[in-house]
């Protein structure tokens, strides 16, 4: 058993405890963590601005409908974006914070503005993937290290951007 982790008994059931001390974890599980969110936080960057993009380009039958989803994605986008740097700081370490960095480490590329609506959405349906893999792979490393705050700050994403997904689906379903 690793000499910074107690394990407790409490009510048959285990539970291990890191000791604080650079939280507990080791600058390999570290880097670790924080290598993951900043590829996330770099990914939510570009995807906030391309949610920004579509909401101001828009055009078409459908432009009020999509206009108004999408202003509620973003600013659900630059919440959890801070939300997301500040657990990297919670690290001790420096988020990503410049869109040369952001649109170097994003697995999300950028949208031209003159995209048709189907196209828009398309194209958010995709990042929403690419954001959920990258929520995943972060979840992954969080249990691993057992890492619960990132755990939950994560979860809450994934909930949301699976709504997203789903709603967007529901949307661009052809009557």
């Amino acid at each position: 058993m690793d000499n910074n982790v107690k394990e407790l008994d409490l009510d048959k059931t285990k539970v291990s405890r890191k000791t604080y001390g650079k939280l507990g974890y080791s600058t390999e599980q570290t880097s670790e963590i924080v290598e993951k969110m900043n590829g996330l936080l770099a990914s939510f960057n570009v995807h906030y601005q391309k949610l920004r993009n579509f909401h101001w380009n828009v055009k078409g039958a459908d432009f009020f409908d999509i206009h108004e989803k999408l202003e509620e994605q973003y600013n659900y986008a630059v919440e959890a974006i801070d939300v997301l740097a500040e657990r990297i700081r919670v690290f001790g370490k420096t988020p990503l914070s410049t869109m040369r960095e952001y649109l170097k480490a994003s697995n999300i590329k950028e949208s031209p503005s003159n995209l048709e609506s189907d196209q828009m959405v398309s194209e958010l349906l995709s990042d929403y993937r690419m954001l959920l893999e990258e929520m995943f792979d972060v979840l992954d490393v969080a249990i691993e290290t057992g890492d619960s705050g990132t755990e939950d700050m994560v979860k809450g994403f994934i909930k949301q951007i699976e709504k997203n997904h789903w709603m967007f689906t529901a949307f661009s379903e052809k009557k």
